[in-house]
């Protein structure tokens, strides 16, 4: 048993992924680095934002779970809903219990001192994460002017933004706003396929 989930860290940390955990009714624990429910929460996690071609119900089963309250936070922020998402899928992988190894949490990881500011009380909940997420993405858009520099704030925060006056010079972040970017066209391609508003 441990000698399997040793593996399973070593195989799915090596690939980027993450593995999640949850306890059973009986007491017992399961593990796993794809969760087919959302009572999973991240045992092990921070992997970088997925690539676009391997989004997919199969790989994201929570992918189209949280749409009716993206709609309702993107007429809320004027925020377009594709980009809602796509920061939320780079987050969490849409699970809304996810935790990462800085402590941010939910859908949209908010760090507590954020989630508190944003008047959000249970970051795991779904509309409240969105919610917060979304009107604070919007705040650094209307600050910085760029969806670009919204997302630097958003992974790096605003200081650092202004402090570089630009996107900061950290992998992370330039990666993470590269891969948002890229799922953000990706959703828009796939709505103007299916011919949606």
């Amino acid at each position: 048993m441990v000698t399997s989930i040793l593996s399973l860290i070593i195989s799915s940390t090596s690939l980027g992924g993450d593995i999640y955990m949850r306890e059973n009714e009986n007491g017992t624990i399961s593990f796993t680095d794809s969760p087919t429910t959302e009572d999973f929460t991240v045992f092990i996690g921070d992997r970088p934002p997925p690539e676009p071609n391997h989004v997919n119900t199969t790989t994201y089963p929570m992918l189209h779970s949280f749409d009716h309250i993206m709609r309702r936070a993107s007429n809320e922020t004027g925020l377009p809903v594709e980009f809602i998402k796509s920061v939320c899928l780079a987050e969490s992988g849409m699970n809304s219990n996810a935790v990462s190894s800085a402590g941010a949490q939910g859908l949209m990881q908010l760090m507590p001192g954020t989630a508190a500011e944003l008047g959000v009380d249970d970051p795991f909940n779904p509309e409240q994460s969105i919610d917060g997420g979304a009107r604070y993405l919007a705040a650094q858009l209307e600050r910085f002017g760029s969806h670009r520099l919204a997302l630097a704030a958003y992974n790096a925060g605003p200081y650092n933004v202004i402090r570089h006056n630009g996107i900061p010079p950290f992998e992370e972040t330039q990666h993470y706003v590269e891969k948002v970017m890229a799922l953000w066209a990706h959703f828009r391609y796939l709505r103007e396929q299916r011919g949606l508003d």
